[in-house]
């Protein structure tokens, strides 16, 4: 499957993104940096300090964007997870519909207030293929689409 193309063909439909909850761990960084290291680098001089500046902005941007690449979408083939934003950490996988075994997520009451849920893509013959991702935005209701789909494939005699 062509990286470049992945999630964005015609038959490939985006179910899932990283919710605003996957966000707060680059907040906590960035407040970390900016707030404490910032500061320490200034008090021993101001070339520490550029280089903690550059080195921070540069640390919270990369971690913003990767998280922000995190797509969950599927397609003919099945249920995919695309991410990465450098082309050597830039990757696809997930589960095709035939080795599929069910959708499923996450609730608690943190998941039903945020409406962050994390969300498992079960493979039927093992689990060190299975899909796991933590606060999907809409988790459920892309559970739920995976799932109807799944089925009609079943019943529809496409799938084993």
């Amino acid at each position: 499957m062509d990286l470049d193309k992945a999630a964005t063909t015609a038959q490939a439909h985006v179910i899932g993104v990283k919710s605003w909850m996957a966000y707060t761990g680059v907040l906590a960084l960035a407040a970390l940096l900016f707030g404490f290291a910032l500061p320490v680098a200034f008090q021993w001089n101001e070339i520490a300090a550029a280089s903690v500046l550059a080195g921070s902005a540069l640390l919270v941007a990369y971690q913003f964007l990767a998280v922000r690449s995190v797509q969950l979408y599927y397609d003919d083939l099945g249920v995919w997870v695309v991410s990465g934003i450098l082309p050597w950490k830039r990757g696809v996988f997930g589960v095709k519909w035939r080795d599929m075994d069910e959708a499923s997520y996450v609730n608690g009451f943190v998941s039903w207030v945020t409406r962050s849920y994390t969300v498992r893509i079960g493979h039927r013959f093992t689990r060190d293929s299975e899909i796991v991702l933590h606060h999907i935005a809409g988790g459920r209701r892309a559970v739920e689409t995976v799932n109807a789909l799944h089925q009609q494939m079943l019943r529809a005699g496409a799938i084993d």
